[in-house]
């Protein structure tokens, strides 16, 4: 009987924390994403099927590396709004001004969110890639969007720190647009090194060495993950400044 007891209270004890962690990630999910989150995946979905439609029809010889490029702007536009307005979504609902009253409580919210984040952009990118296997042509799918996920968690990091400077939902969008078009303008100046934020791992220049790009590669994926750290330690850094965001 004892027993019996015991592994019941145990199994409600599981079920207990599984149905707050599921509670916990609903809710945030919806402050997160203020329930427009299904309108960019569908977005995100639809430019890359119009992406796909456009490369079966225009480019005859489009292979892996075409393919990494029509998935990486879904994968952008996913992470985009999260990162971007969610410092102005707190400030709107007031949350900001609990999450402030609660010592390092911030920080632990703002972690569990990014992680939230980038785990569900990696999730449907994944989909995604899966999509582009069957409709496009054979590539290693977890692989692809495994590589995917640097540039992404680069720009999703440095939005974020963005936010918790300007502070402003339209503002910091605004930056990161002016920042993206920098970036894309610098890319091909530096597209055989290994600073190149939109580097493609599956494009080997002409006349380079597989081993020499392979190389470059690891490189640039340990650059975007160092400066994502950086960049994300800095953003929860900024949120120490309480006077700075509740005025």
């Amino acid at each position: 009987m004892d027993t019996s007891a015991k592994l019941f209270s145990k199994e409600s004890r599981l079920y207990f924390w599984v149905d707050l962690i599921l509670k916990m990630a609903r809710y945030n999910l919806k402050i997160i994403f203020a329930g427009r989150f299904i309108w960019f995946v569908l977005a995100a979905l639809l430019i890359f099927i119009l992406l796909s439609i456009n490369a079966v029809f225009n480019i005859p010889d489009y292979n892996s590396s075409s393919v990494y490029g029509m998935l990486l702007f879904p994968g952008l536009l996913l992470v985009f709004y999260p990162t971007v307005f969610g410092i102005q979504s707190d400030a709107d609902t007031r949350i900001l001004e609990i999450l402030f009253g609660i010592p390092d409580y911030r920080y632990k919210v703002w972690l569990v969110r990014l992680g939230m984040i980038f785990l569900l952009t990696w999730f449907f990118l994944y989909l995604f890639c899966w999509v582009g296997y069957y409709g496009l042509t054979p590539y290693p799918v977890f692989e692809m969007s495994w590589q995917l996920m640097f540039p992404v968690c680069f720009l999703g990091c440095l939005a974020f720190l963005v936010s918790t400077i300007v502070k402003n939902g339209n503002g910091t969008a605004v930056v990161m647009i002016i920042i993206g078009v920098f970036l894309m303008i610098l890319s091909d100046a530096l597209d055989r090194t290994q600073w190149n934020v939109f580097h493609n791992p599956y494009s080997i220049p002409d006349k380079m060495n597989e081993m020499i790009w392979s190389q470059i590669s690891q490189k640039n994926r340990l650059f975007l993950s160092i400066m994502s750290i950086i960049f994300l330690l800095w953003g929860l850094m900024n949120l120490q400044r309480r006077e700075k965001f509740l005025k």
